[in-house]
C-alpha cells in the first residue's frame, strides 16, 4: 500500500519511503507520545522504526472525541497545569463551538504566538509584519481564535495587547446600533494599524460603515481574512474600503492553531509546514482532487493533536488549495458534481453587489437565496444560482436587512440540508 498523501512541502517530509514514515513526521509522533498519556491509551506503539502500516493504524481524533475526552486526558499530572495558570506557564481558551460544544483548549505559554510568528513568514504579504512590531486591530466573534479575545466591556485602552487592539465587544455585526460602529470607526482611525484582521462578514460591514462615514484608514497594508469562509462580494467590499490591501486567507482553529496561508480567493493556500504535517485523505470516490484534512501539529508539548480530523476539506489546485470548510457547507449535486461558495461566487453575475449572502437549502430542489444589500439584486442573480446547483433547482431570493449568525458568532455561506 502506497504511503499517504500529504499537502506539505516535501521538504517538511524529508525522506519518504514507501515503507517507512519520514524521520521528521515520525519524531513528532514519538514527541506527542511522550508529552500526552492520551495516544499510548489509544493505541501503544513499538519501538522500532515506524512504517506507514502502524501509522494508519493510529486513530483518528475528533473534535466530539476531544470535547468528551476533556483537556484533562492529555496529561498525566493535571495539576501542574493548574500550577502552570498560576505561574503563567500555561494558558487556556475556548473554541466557540461550531461544530459541537465548545472545547477547552490548554496551551503553552507562547505557543499561539509562535505559530501566529510562522503563519506570518509563509506569506510574503505578512513576513514584513513577522519580524517587526507593528499595529493590528481584530473583528472578530468574542469567542474568536485568540488567546487574548476579551470577554467583558473593557474600554479602548484596556483592549491594546502587544500592539492588537480587539474592537468589537459583541457577536452580531449586524446587532450592532450606528454607535457601536461609531466608536469601532473611531478606535480604527486612532491605531492606524498595518494588519486588519477579522471574520469576513465583520469586514465588509466594516466597510459599510467606513463608506457610510467617508472614512478612510490608508495605513492598513494587509487585510487577514480568517474565523469564517469569505466570498468575492465580502472581498470586493473589504478592498473598496482599503484599496492597495493585499487580502490573505488564513486558515486554522483554536485548537490546532494556524494550518494554510494563501492569497484570497486565488486557490494557493498552502501548508505552513512549520506547524503541522496534513494528510490528505479522499473525500469520496468520484471526486477526485477533494479530501478531508488529517493534521499532526507540531512543536507543541499541551494538547498536542495527531492525526486530528479537522471536519474541513480541500481541493487540490495547481498553485495549491482551495480552502472549501466544513464538509457541511458542500453540496454534492445528484449528478455528483461538487458545488462549494466558491462557485456560486463565480456564478453571480458582474452586476450584483451584496454586503453578505447566505444560500439555504430548504428542500431537495428549493433553495432561499438571502442577501445584504443597499439594492435589490438583478433579475439574473436567480437563474445563475440555479444553473450552478443544477437539477432542476428553485431559487427565491430575499433581500435582509441582517442575517442572523450561529451561536458562535460566525456566517456560513452555503447550507446545503442534512443528508
Amino acid at each position: 500500500m502506497p504511503a499517504p498523501a500529504f499537502a506539505n512541502h516535501p521538504e517538511a517530509l524529508g525522506g519518504a519511503t514507501a515503507e517507512f514514515v519520514p524521520a521528521s513526521l515520525e519524531a513528532e509522533i514519538r514527541a506527542i507520545y511522550a508529552h500526552s498519556p492520551l495516544y499510548p491509551q489509544r493505541f501503544p506503539l513499538h519501538p522500532a522504526p515506524l512504517q506507514w502500516a502502524c501509522y494508519r493504524e493510529i486513530p483518528a481524533l475528533t473534535k466530539p472525541e476531544i470535547i468528551a475526552l476533556g483537556p484533562r486526558a492529555f496529561f498525566a499530572d493535571y495539576g501542574e497545569v493548574e500550577r502552570g495558570f498560576q505561574t503563567k506557564r500555561f494558558e487556556y481558551e475556548h473554541t466557540s463551538g461550531t461544530t459541537g460544544g465548545p472545547m477547552t483548549v490548554i496551551m503553552e505559554e507562547g505557543w499561539w504566538n509562535a505559530q501566529t510568528r510562522r503563519a506570518y513568514l509563509a506569506h510574503p504579504a505578512l513576513a514584513r509584519q513577522a519580524n517587526h512590531a507593528h499595529r493590528k486591530c481584530v473583528l472578530a466573534p468574542v469567542g474568536c481564535s485568540s488567546n487574548l479575545c476579551p470577554y467583558e466591556d473593557h474600554p479602548f485602552p484596556h483592549r491594546w495587547f502587544d500592539g492588537t487592539v480587539y474592537l468589537n465587544l459583541s457577536s452580531d455585526p449586524f446587532a450592532f446600533p450606528e454607535t457601536e460602529w461609531d466608536r469601532i470607526v473611531l478606535e480604527l482611525q486612532a491605531v492606524q494599524p498595518e494588519v486588519l484582521e477579522g471574520e469576513p462578514v465583520y469586514l465588509s460591514l466594516l466597510a459599510r460603515a467606513l463608506g457610510r462615514r467617508r472614512v478612510r484608514v490608508p495605513s492598513v497594508r494587509t487585510v487577514i481574512l480568517t474565523y469564517g469562509k469569505a466570498s468575492r462580494q465580502h472581498g470586493r467590499r473589504i478592498a473598496e474600503a482599503f484599496p492597495g490591501a493585499a487580502q490573505v486567507d488564513l486558515y486554522g482553529s483554536t485548537e490546532a492553531g494556524y494550518i494554510f496561508v494563501g492569497d484570497a480567493f486565488a486557490d494557493n493556500a498552502r501548508v505552513i509546514d512549520g506547524n503541522a504535517f496534513v494528510e490528505l485523505r479522499p473525500w469520496r470516490e468520484g471526486l477526485p482532487g477533494i479530501f478531508q484534512i488529517i493534521v499532526t501539529t507540531r512543536d507543541r508539548t499541551a494538547m498536542p493533536l495527531l492525526r486530528y480530523q479537522t471536519g474541513d476539506l480541500v481541493q487540490q489546485c495547481p498553485q495549491g488549495y482551495r480552502l472549501l470548510g466544513r464538509e457541511s457547507g458542500l453540496y454534492v449535486r445528484p449528478d455528483g458534481a461538487p458545488v462549494s461558495s466558491a462557485d456560486l461566487d463565480a456564478a453571480l453575475p458582474e452586476d450584483f453587489s451584496c454586503w453578505h449572502w447566505s444560500l439555504v437549502q430548504t428542500s431537495p430542489n428549493r433553495w432561499d437565496f438571502q442577501y445584504v444589500a443597499d439594492a435589490v439584486a438583478p433579475a439574473g442573480v436567480g437563474p445563475a444560482l440555479a444553473a450552478a446547483l443544477g437539477d432542476d433547482a428553485r431559487v427565491n431570493l430575499f433581500r435582509r436587512k441582517s442575517i442572523a449568525p450561529a451561536g458562535s458568532g460566525k456566517f456560513a455561506l452555503l447550507k446545503p440540508s442534512a443528508k
